[in-house]
């Protein structure tokens, strides 16, 4: 038994957001040396064949944090320091945001789930950009960038823009979130005219490499139209998917009925579906999100099509060490089935 098992009852007896308050804290200090240094020692899989190369950057190894979980950017270097390849910031709005009333985030125990309706809550472009730019992080970071909840939809191209800029300087890829199911108005931004519009205004302001987060809820027409958009505006890769909106059968938490973006392994398999059907159809670099609680899903998920995965929920469910576990794991699957680096396994399963 780990320290993290041993705090995890206190914690979990805690609401869900205050747990995630308390582990920031935590992950602060975990941020500062000496302790970052200890802690990279500790939980750092340092070997090449867990290196990737993709949107223009190095990655020491495919395992990141997806957005959600360091909305302000206040927590990069200590997540590194546990060894995770990369982290993704955000959401981020041009102005501050105080999100949904509370509570807004609901553990799912028996499900291995969450489900949030958080709202975008953060402390705005110019905050988050301004700590961006001081922060000499040591692997890559991405920047989710979101539409502000005043901005109406024919408002978004340049409200995204706005925060692009505000952000820039910080930032190594940029994700463009048109696909939020916890704030108002993005049902109308994931239709071809709107996407093109508000990626069009992006590309204009010179973000890249620029990628769009889709939507595991959407149709398969749908969908094939969205990536027919990432190859006809040239975009520099997809981040497949972001939380669900629809209840799976067999959900068993007290919880499931309310209301929120579903993450975990209710949606992993659908999330790798996502990520299958994405990378059939580009020829650009997908990061897999959506159920990633082990080395096994991280592999499914590259199998599938992914260069790089992330996860969110089952961090909170398996602590601090999940990163070294995930990336152990994929170095026995990756000498088992006889690829020399996860490269070589991308798209392993595809026709």
């Amino acid at each position: 038994m780990n320290a993290y098992d041993i705090a995890k009852p206190l914690l979990f007896s805690l609401p869900a957001e205050t747990a995630h308050g308390l582990g920031k804290h935590a992950l602060r200090v975990g941020g500062r040396a000496p302790v970052s240094t200890a802690l990279a020692r500790r939980y750092t899989v340092a070997d090449d064949r867990l290196a990737v190369d993709a949107l223009g950057q190095q990655f020491p190894n495919p395992v990141g944090v997806a957005a959600g979980f360091d909305k302000n950017a206040e927590v990069v270097s200590g997540l590194a320091a546990l060894g995770f390849g990369f982290v993704e910031v955000g959401g981020v709005t041009a102005v501050p945001q105080s999100g949904n009333a509370r509570p807004r985030m609901f553990r799912l125990r028996a499900d291995r789930a969450l489900i949030n309706r958080m709202g975008l809550n953060n402390h705005g472009a110019a905050a988050v950009g301004e700590r961006l730019a001081a922060l000499d992080a040591p692997v890559p970071v991405g920047v989710n960038v979101a539409k502000s909840e005043h901005a109406a939809a024919a408002d978004a191209p340049a409200d995204y823009r706005e925060t692009y800029e505000q952000v820039a300087a910080g930032g190594d890829f940029f994700v463009v979130n048109v696909s939020c199911p916890n704030s108002q108005g993005f049902e109308e931004l994931q239709n071809r005219e709107s996407m093109t519009a508000i990626l069009t205004e992006l590309q204009d302001a010179g973000a890249s490499p620029l990628l769009v987060k889709l939507s595991p809820d959407l149709p398969e027409p749908a969908l094939a139209d969205a990536l027919g958009l990432v190859t006809e505006l040239d975009l520099d890769g997809i981040v497949a998917a972001n939380t669900s909106t629809e209840r799976p059968d067999g959900l068993e938490s007290p919880s499931r009925a309310e209301t929120g973006g579903l993450s975990g392994a209710p949606i992993e398999e659908r999330a790798t579906d996502t990520v299958r059907f994405a990378a059939e159809r580009v020829d650009v670099p997908v990061i897999g999100v959506g159920g990633v609680a082990t080395a096994a899903d991280a592999y499914r998920k590259i199998r599938a099509g992914a260069s790089l995965v992330q996860l969110y929920t089952a961090f909170v469910y398996r602590g601090p060490s999940i990163a070294r576990e995930i990336n152990r794991g994929l170095l026995r699957l990756l000498e088992r089935d006889g690829f020399d680096s996860v490269k070589d396994a991308v798209g392993a399963d595809l026709d």
